[in-house]
Parts: structure tokens; sequence; C-alpha cells
């Protein structure tokens, strides 16, 4: 473990790494370095690019490609939805009703880099969606297992936010307090895809381990109807 990631899943085309810090994916504006280029000082000279990415201040899974084959076809297998990407979110409220699907339209403000869910009719915007199912809670605290149905950038933290459930720690978003880490306990828990050989697998991300609250949930299951889906 670096602490900044784990490697938990590779094949001869992808290697599948669980993100523990708030770094961004790629290089960005802030100069900081980036997981692609933490996992390449463990491999120099190796061909490593993300088939997606995750914001900076969220955890959990990522797929990097280890040549421009494998990125093609793992970037169009994103693209086309092939891949089920499976998050857990801790909110502050609980979801009523305890499961369903959250639609609104998606309008990103560039310039501040936050985006906000607004109603259906309100006749601009990208159309996103996503299901959840509240699957644990604690005293304080509810773990959602949610599925985005689209993929945009900030979709799950602003349509969360929108339905008054702010993901922990997310203060862009309507949170009331940071964390110790400085992510928000939002986790890239799960990714079912083809892998390299033609086999169907499931990779599953540890929640980082240097928040206390995750650990309260670890071994929560999610129920095997909405798996499937």
């Amino acid at each position: 473990m670096s602490g900044i990631f784990d490697v938990i899943y590779e094949d001869n085309g992808m290697v599948i790494v669980n993100k523990l810090a708030a770094v961004p994916v790629l290089p960005d504006k802030s100069g900081d370095l980036s997981l692609r280029e933490f996992l390449s000082q463990f491999r120099p000279g190796k061909f490593m690019e993300p088939a997606h990415r995750l914001d900076r201040r969220t955890s959990g899974a990522v797929a990097f490609a280890k040549n421009k084959q494998a990125l093609a076809a793992l970037s169009q297998a994103f693209r086309e939805k092939q891949v089920v990407k499976t998050y857990w979110a801790v909110t502050e409220r609980a979801p009523e009703p305890s499961a369903g699907t959250l639609q609104h339209r998606l309008v990103h403000d560039k310039r501040r880099n936050v985006a906000k869910a607004v109603s259906l009719d309100a006749g601009y915007g990208d159309l996103v969606e996503l299901s959840y199912e509240l699957v644990g809670r604690s005293d304080r605290y509810f773990l959602l297992a949610v599925r985005p149905l689209t993929g945009k950038t900030h979709q799950i933290r602003a349509q969360l936010a929108a339905a008054g459930l702010p993901v922990r720690g997310d203060l862009k978003y309507g949170a009331r307090r940071s964390t110790r880490n400085g992510l928000i306990m939002l986790h890239s828990r799960s990714l079912r895809l083809v892998a390299d050989e033609g086999q169907h697998v499931e990779i599953q991300a540890d929640p980082p381990p240097d928040e206390p609250l995750w650990s309260a949930f670890s071994q929560t299951p999610v129920s095997e109807d909405w798996r499937n889906q």
C-alpha cells in the first residue's frame, strides 16, 4: 500500500487501482502529482492511461489501460455503458423512499467547477439519471449504494444534493463539515466489466482505512436483486 492507491486487479490489458487519497486522476492546474503519475512511479516507462475519472476528493476503483488498444476498448465500454459502476455515498439524512431513481437536468459552471441539478422541465442542461438504495445506517449517518445510469462530471454529488442528501464532507454541495482526510464520503465501490480475455469480472474496492466511519459500513451487503440490475 502506497497510501495513495492499491492495485486490486490486473490482466494483460488493464490495471485497476483503489484510489485512497485526494489527488487528481490526471494532472490539473493545481500542479499536484496525479494518480497516473503515482502509478507510473511504480511502473516507469509503461503505458498507463485512465479509461475514466474520479473527482479529486472521491475515492475508489479506477481502471487504467496498459496499451492503446486496451484504452480504446475500455473507453468505448464506458462510453456505451457496458461497465456497471456502483458507488457508496454516506449522507446525513435517509432518502425517502429508501430506494428509487433520480432524474434531473445537469448544468455545469466551468468557471467555478460546480454542477447544479435542476428539474427535468427546466428545458436546459444534460439529462442525468441514477438509481440508489439505502443499504446501511449508523447512529447519525446513512449509506447509499448508488448506480449512475449516465456519466457526467459531479453528477452523483449534484443529484444527491438536489434531493437534500449532500455527501458527507462535500462542502461544495452543501455538507455541514469537512472530513479529516480531505476526501468526501463518495467511494467507487465496484466495477463490473468484461476483462482482457473475455471473462466477466466484478472488482470491489475497499473504502479508505483512515476514515473510521467507513468501518461501520464496510461489511454492508447490497441486495442481490439490485446488484444484478
